[in-house]
């Protein structure tokens, strides 16, 4: 029976879905039904480009300019959030999907203040754990083949304190490497710039320790002076200035200068 064209427009798609998988109709009627059939697609492409060229939101622009993944980028809003004033996000660092199959990605990040950890929960929230550098004793870097592992570890004791026992380590594992590689170079010049702060520290408190040895232009009191308030002998502030020396917390000329103020001091 042939086709009648006319009746095309009160078919539904799955009809002329059928018809056109109907080998036996004409060449007519298979080209009037494939027409009809994209009249109909016509204005359900146009709809879907003007969806698609429809400004989004300047959140959502703003995140697919930083990441593309909008969940990522969630996530560093929430980061940067908790940032105080003047601090600033230096570098980041997240864990690879492939570490995180049950749980949320891990972000690490380092400030111009401290390191920074964020763990997400599965069904929102999360938890923050952070680091000054002034606290920071070491940073380790592990370049596996599908991800890195950033070791941190802090002092124990705060403050610039040093005489401590062993410090506290956290590792996340999986990170991207390119990413983790950024953290971890700021987490060392960090790291080697607080520990030149700590030894000058530590320097200080063992002179003040042995009886209160000063060099240079601060020494204004005589060493003997000194030595009699604090109720050393020469002998045993020499001792003190030797183990200095050894400690390699003074240098040779800074131990003879201390040594001929006490031998004047006798």
């Amino acid at each position: 029976m042939p086709l009648d064209p006319t009746s095309l427009a009160s078919k539904s798609d799955a009809e002329l879905a059928a018809l056109g998988k109907d080998r036996s109709l004409t060449a007519e009627d298979w080209a009037a039904v494939e027409r009809e059939r994209a009249r109909r697609a016509a204005p359900r492409r146009a709809g879907g480009a003007a969806a698609d060229a429809a400004p989004r939101p300047a959140a959502a622009a703003a995140s697919d300019a930083a990441t593309g993944d909008w969940n990522l980028d969630e996530a560093l809003r929430q980061l940067r959030a908790l940032l105080v004033p003047g601090e600033t996000l230096d570098a980041y660092a997240v864990q690879r999907r492939l570490f995180a199959l049950t749980n949320r990605r891990v972000i690490v990040a380092a400030t111009s203040g401290r390191f920074i950890a964020l763990s997400r929960g599965l069904f929102g929230g999360y938890t923050l754990s952070d680091v000054r550098w002034q606290d920071l004793r070491d940073a380790n870097l592990r370049m596996g083949i599908f991800g890195a592992d950033l070791t941190i570890t802090s002092l124990t004791n705060e403050d610039l304190a040093t005489s401590e026992g062993p410090g506290h380590s956290a590792t996340y594992r999986g990170l991207r490497k390119d990413q983790a590689q950024s953290v971890y170079r700021l987490c060392q010049a960090q790291e080697q710039a607080w520990r030149e702060k700590r030894r000058v520290r530590d320097l200080d408190e063992l002179r003040a320790r042995s009886g209160g040895i000063h060099l240079g232009a601060s020494a204004a009191a005589p060493v003997s002076a000194v030595g009699m308030a604090s109720g050393e002998t020469p002998t045993i502030r020499l001792g003190r200035a030797k183990e200095m020396l050894d400690a390699g917390l003074i240098t040779d000329a800074e131990y003879e200068a201390i040594r001929a103020r006490v031998i004047e001091g006798l």
